[in-house]
């Protein structure tokens, strides 16, 4: 398994953002990163679109579920029947969102070794890795537009005026993974039986809202730079994504009424 994902995703990405870097001009890694990260996530977008609709379906139907659940709570069996026959109704498979987030969460994994080995290894290229038809670049120019440190951590213990962009970078990415969960979670509509289940329900919540960007700036602040540029595009590209399809399905769904 580790062989086939090497060879068939890890290498073919490596090689992709090698290829990139020596065609762009002034052969900056950070634009490299940009452009492999959305030619990535354009060849995900059926996938991705599939998740996304899948998750807004869910979502849609979480007050009847939610009647269903507290209505046959002692009967786990009637539940599991009337769910059953709800998802019929309404043409929705709960399950058809995991594929399409298990493919994209390889492409995720690969694309981040990617980073990270080059990253670790000092912005060189591997000749391992490499395809024969696929020029070798060397040192890998580590400035992003002349500025950020594609290669280096935050040290807070010797902060300096040069990290500033990349604290800067840091929290953006932060920023806007914090935008895309509030956007997937903004549609839920609950209803708890009592307080305690509200309360408990609003902390799981804020929980899953602060969770996502706190995790965000632990991983941008602790490793190189590149992995908090990759992460703040690809993420940028979801939340774009994700409110054309909304807006696209809101207005599909005003056109069935």
């Amino acid at each position: 398994m580790a062989f086939l994902f090497n060879e068939i995703i890890y290498k073919p990405l490596y090689n992709l953002l090698v290829i990139v870097y020596n065609i762009i001009p002034l052969h900056d890694f950070g634009i490299a990163i940009i452009v492999v990260t959305l030619l990535i996530k354009f060849l995900l977008v059926p996938l991705s679109r599939k998740q996304i609709e899948s998750q807004q379906k869910m979502q849609e139907l979480q007050p009847k579920i939610k009647e269903i659940q507290e209505k046959y709570k002692n009967d786990k069996e009637k539940q599991s029947r009337a769910l059953m026959e709800l998802y019929k109704e309404k043409k929705t498979n709960p399950f058809s969102g995991c594929l399409p987030m298990v493919v994209q969460l390889i492409f995720l994994i690969a694309i981040y070794r990617v980073f990270f080995n080059i990253s670790q290894a000092g912005l060189t290229v591997d000749t391992a890795n490499l395809y024969s038809f696929v020029h070798n670049p060397g040192q890998i120019n580590k400035l992003f537009l002349g500025v950020i440190d594609l290669s280096s951590a935050v040290n807070f213990s010797n902060l300096a005026l040069k990290d500033v962009p990349h604290i800067l970078l840091v929290v953006a990415a932060a920023i806007v993974q914090y935008y895309q969960t509030k956007m997937i979670m903004g549609k839920q509509v609950l209803k708890p039986a009592n307080k305690k289940e509200t309360d408990l329900t609003q902390a799981m919540s804020k929980q899953m809202l602060f969770l996502g960007p706190l995790l965000t700036l632990f991983i941008g602040i602790k490793f190189p730079a590149g992995l908090a540029l990759y992460w703040l595009v690809s993420t940028g590209f979801m939340v774009g994504q994700q409110y054309y399809l909304q807006k696209e399905m809101a207005k599909n769904n005003q056109t069935n009424s």
